[in-house]
């Protein structure tokens, strides 16, 4: 359809996602039609709120709302709500929109200026709980001019602004009414997408209807669910069964469908990395010498062969191996002997069964990864088991979120991080030190002055050559400093039925499965003839 803006998942590096075929497809006609008009998705999360303004579909990965921007298939910025890409003055510290006219809230209203103003000033008002708000930190000013123009004003220029302003609009005349942290705007949202919500029974299931009027055309797709199901096993069975029609799978569970002709695999590259955060207030782990030997020991090429069934790459850093933004030269081999050398050379020597110890203190710590999730445990497994070859005990223990968080100042944690768009998306939350112990913002605590001034400068300049080397040290310091040990970036997993056109990936962040996924555009898919 002419005019059409392409729906995506976050901002985007050029990197795109790889999809790997399986099959032919089923039998055309009118029953296959009609059957390819409901989707259900097996997926292994659901959000805790449907609302913009508390961080749902921050990254521009919704059904339900448009941003002013979003992604296409390959990761590049087109309009959305905007009718066009923003106009951008000379010294980068303004940007204008201008609305794409005729659009209209599923409840009939007209979007204005007003609700962008609305939408983005209540992200950034500290009384809002939202998770988008120090993603926004360079905005100064956002003003209406007439119903159909948008002004922002920044502090500083932020060269990676625009990927920004994927972020979904919001009604002013529903959403202004209520409390933004407890109102019902959480759980029955009104948006402009190709889809609103039907119902929502939590911990089970999600449906959306398609909108007859939306602005970029009426969805073929009629009825999309989206069913919570945690356990990797139970989502392949209904999958195989026919109970659903897509799921995300680990690989071991993708490769038993490898001789389904009914079905396709879909492999999406992404931002996400699995990772162990090493606490610095830890009495071991905030010892330096440890740390890097424990970069040094960890064989990030057997995580990958093994566990990830070659879905993925090593991660030597936060930012992908081949991403334009990977520091050169920054590969590392798996290297025993000098993380052995490291820790002698600090005074860890070697004690009863191997293990080392330094002034009383044995090299011993804990790992927690959350339960039920078998490729993190996988993960914590293989990193104990390499940490024990130069002497550092770590005992695996898996636990619930909310066991974890009050743990994470002095536990490590195998996590999981990515933003795709600009590196200043993924990495100034993860590390900058005024964001220490903010939620799951730099979980470890990391506090690198080299590091916080890198990522200011990445932030406040738009000089290309200037951003490229303040990122560049910043991938350096994490070696020569590390806070985490980066392991692999994973490649996302997923089986659909096929009986629609227009699948593809996009390259993904660490948000997955509901969000993104090759049903990112699922209001684009056709039935198969």
């Amino acid at each position: 359809m002419a005019g059409r803006r392409i729906r995506g998942a976050a901002a985007g590096a050029v990197m795109l996602g790889m999809t790997v075929a399986a099959c032919s497809a089923p039998g055309g006609g009118a029953e296959n039609r009609s059957s390819a008009e409901s989707v259900v998705i097996g997926v292994a999360s659901e959000p805790d709120t449907l609302s913009p303004l508390l961080g749902y579909g921050k990254d521009g990965n919704s059904k339900l709302f448009d941003g002013l921007l979003a992604r296409n298939a390959d990761m590049e910025l087109v309009p959305a709500l905007a009718s066009a890409l923003p106009e951008v003055s000379d010294d980068g510290l303004t940007y204008t929109y201008s609305l794409r006219p005729g659009v209209e809230f599923s409840d009939g209203e007209p979007l204005s200026a007003a609700d962008v103003v609305f939408t983005y000033r209540t992200v950034l008002d500290e009384k809002t709980n939202s998770t988008a708000r120090s993603e926004l930190d360079a905005v100064e000013e956002v003003r209406a001019e007439g119903d159909a123009k948008v002004v922002f004003r920044l502090a500083y220029p932020y060269a990676p602004f625009a990927g920004r302003t994927v972020l979904p609009i919001v009604p002013e005349h529903i959403a202004g009414r209520q409390d933004p942290n407890t109102g019902s705007f959480n759980t029955e949202p009104v948006g402009t997408g190709p889809y609103v919500l039907s119902s929502w029974r939590k911990g089970e299931k999600l449906t959306f209807k398609a909108n007859p009027d939306y602005w970029g055309g009426a969805p073929e797709v009629k009825t999309l669910t989206m069913a919570v199901v945690q356990d990797d096993d139970v989502r392949a069975t209904r999958l195989r069964s026919g109970d659903l029609d897509g799921a995300i799978l680990p690989p071991n569970l993708v490769d038993t469908f490898k001789d389904d002709d009914t079905r396709k695999t879909y492999r999406a590259t992404s931002y996400d990395n699995r990772t162990v955060t090493l606490p610095t207030a830890g009495k071991v782990t905030g010892d330096r010498a440890i740390r890097q030997a424990l970069d040094m020991a960890v064989d990030r090429a057997a995580m990958v062969d093994k566990i990830l069934d070659g879905a993925g790459r090593p991660a030597y850093g936060p930012v992908p191996v081949d991403d334009p933004w990977f520091a050169p030269d920054l590969e590392r081999a798996h290297d025993l002997g000098r993380a052995r050398a490291v820790l002698d050379d600090a005074g860890w020597k070697t004690g009863a069964e191997g293990i080392r110890n330094r002034d009383g203190r044995r090299a011993a710590f804990t790992l927690l990864y959350p339960s039920g999730d078998k490729v993190r445990q996988d993960h914590a497994l293989a990193y104990a088991s390499d940490a024990k070859k130069v002497g550092i005990d770590v005992t695996v223990e898996s636990a619930t979120w909310e066991v974890i968080e009050p743990r994470m100042k002095d536990d490590a944690v195998l996590a999981g991080f990515g933003s795709t768009g600009d590196p200043d998306f993924g990495l100034y939350t993860m590390l900058h030190s005024t964001l220490a112990g903010d939620g799951f913002n730099n979980m470890g605590r990391y506090d690198n002055p080299a590091v916080d001034r890198a990522l200011d400068t990445g932030r406040r300049t738009q000089e290309p050559a200037a951003r490229k080397a303040a990122y560049d040290t910043v991938q350096r310091e994490l070696v020569k400093n590390p806070g985490y040990t980066f392991l692999t970036h994973i490649d996302h997993l997923y089986v659909l039925a096929d009986r629609w056109d227009g699948l593809t990936t996009q390259t993904e962040p660490h948000e997955h499965g509901f969000a993104s996924g090759p049903w990112w555009n699922v209001e684009d898919w056709k039935a198969k003839e």
